[in-house]
């Protein structure tokens, strides 16, 4: 397995800890923050170490649904943190809706070129 799939599976589980715990809990935490921006690190990381080794970004499905969800991705944690700052109950209570949505459109470039080499 190469260097840059182990670092986008740590990603996937780190983000997956953080989004999933938070909704079985119904309540943002500080920790699950953690569990998101180690899932953003390890997710930009893997990608630019992608996007090096094949000579720039992919102009397709795959690229286009990577960097949305990056920038996804770091709009979910900085407001995570504006949230918990804030200490505003009603949107820590409700920030798992938020969370879900970002996570399953970065599900999109995680398993699309699996389903792109399929066709």
């Amino acid at each position: 397995m190469s260097l840059p799939l182990i670092i986008i599976s740590l990603a996937l589980l780190f983000y997956t800890i953080g989004v999933w715990s938070e909704r079985i809990t119904g309540k943002l935490k500080p920790w699950h923050l953690a569990f998101f921006f180690l899932g953003l690190v390890c997710d930009t990381w893997g990608t630019g170490i992608m996007i090096e080794s094949v000579g720039g970004l992919t102009y397709d499905i795959h690229g286009a649904s990577g960097v949305l969800a990056i920038l996804l991705m770091f709009v979910h944690a900085v407001w995570a943190v504006i949230v918990l700052v804030q200490k505003n109950e009603k949107m820590i209570h409700n920030f798992h809706k938020f969370s879900v949505l970002v996570w399953f459109i970065w599900l999109i470039p995680y398993t699309s070129p699996m389903f792109l080499r399929l066709l």
